[in-house]
């Protein structure tokens, strides 16, 4: 199971809940950039191609 940040957690249920970056970075207060790269870290750590195989994953492992 991938190790995860604090932040990349919840920007993965953020994820999950269908918010878009822009959405997820004004609910979090902060820019859109480090959004973008917390999904991309988690596409990453996930192995996963797209964000739709991320929530996949991450479902089957019980983190959302």
């Amino acid at each position: 199971m991938p190790q995860l940040t604090r932040r990349e957690k919840e920007v993965l249920e953020l994820v999950a809940n269908g918010l878009s970056t822009q959405k997820i970075a004004d609910q979090l207060h902060i820019s859109f950039n480090p959004v973008e790269s917390h999904r991309e870290n988690l596409l990453t750590k996930f192995g996963a191609h797209n964000g739709a195989e991320l929530i996949k994953m991450a479902a089957e492992r019980g983190m959302v």
